[in-house]
């Protein structure tokens, strides 16, 4: 499986994220302490929101341990609504269009997860891509066919519907082969004004997910600690699993919940997949 952070808030340092906290993501790619694989070796990207009308990325098929380009770009960019994934394959070639965050226009979209028996499925799945949709296509990955599903489904107008009918569909094509279990999820996507975070699985075991506590209520909490002084009252993080140990800092997202990141603060609402 993989480890994944979705940040917004006040501009930071890519390395403030990636690099600095005690279980930062780059430590996960090494030593994760909640995934299914404690090592996520299989490449990497970063996606961030800057002056330019699209996101950038820079995806890599190095570990991100021992990336020397991923240290020079954290040490230097930053952002204030940051992307990023550390990659451990469930079968796929390790290759650079298999990297997440996906991009498609100003939206980004990374994935934890599997399509369970993808191969059995990815024909029918891609079939269903809108054909205007489907050029775009780069890798071959179920992460990225997801992606595409859900914007065949409406994911730039309502990113919860939508990704309630993907999730249907996909449940619904394995079920005709013979699959129990179709989906094991972990999504976040974003606009670069707001993110939105899915937590799901078809056997409802679904792999880790936390969301940040509110900063003013952390400063109160820790009048002396200096580094939630440097944050914005609206700094938001989604990650597969915590950054560090600060007691209250982290709250685990519920089973089945959609968790939306917005500049008035985020929300939690439940999710189920829909069939149409």
């Amino acid at each position: 499986m993989c480890r994944w952070l979705a940040y917004s808030g006040s501009p930071v340092r890519l390395d403030d994220l990636l690099y600095k906290p005690a279980n930062s993501l780059v430590m996960q790619s090494k030593h994760a302490r909640m995934g299914v694989e404690t090592t996520n070796g299989d490449g990497f990207g970063v996606g961030w929101y800057g002056t330019a009308p699209l996101p950038g990325v820079f995806h890599s098929t190095e570990p991100a341990w021992h990336d020397r380009n991923l240290r020079e770009l954290a040490g230097q960019a930053s952002a204030g609504r940051v992307f990023a994934h550390i990659r451990a394959t469930t079968g796929t070639a390790v290759q650079q269009t298999n990297c997440h965050p996906f991009r498609h226009g100003r939206w980004l979209w990374m994935h934890n997860g599997v399509l369970t028996d993808f191969p059995k499925v990815k024909r029918d799945l891609a079939m269903a891509v809108d054909p205007g949709l489907y050029p775009e296509i780069e890798g071959s990955t179920d992460s990225e066919i997801f992606f595409f599903l859900a914007l065949t489904f409406g994911l730039e107008r309502d990113p919860r519907a939508a990704v309630a009918a993907a999730v249907g569909f996909i449940e619904d094509v394995g079920r005709r082969h013979g699959i129990e279990h179709a989906i094991q999820m972990t999504v976040a996507t974003t606009d670069g004004d707001t993110t939105w975070a899915f937590r799901y699985s078809s056997e409802g075991k679904s792999r880790s997910l936390f969301h940040s506590t509110d900063i003013a209520t952390l400063r109160a909490q820790y009048p002396d600690n200096p580094l939630l002084h440097g944050l914005s009252d609206d700094t938001r993080l989604v990650v597969s699993e915590p950054l560090g140990d600060l007691r209250g800092a982290w709250q685990e997202v519920p089973e089945s919940t959609c968790v939306v990141v917005h500049e008035a603060g985020q929300d939690l609402f439940a999710f189920s997949p829909s069939v149409s």
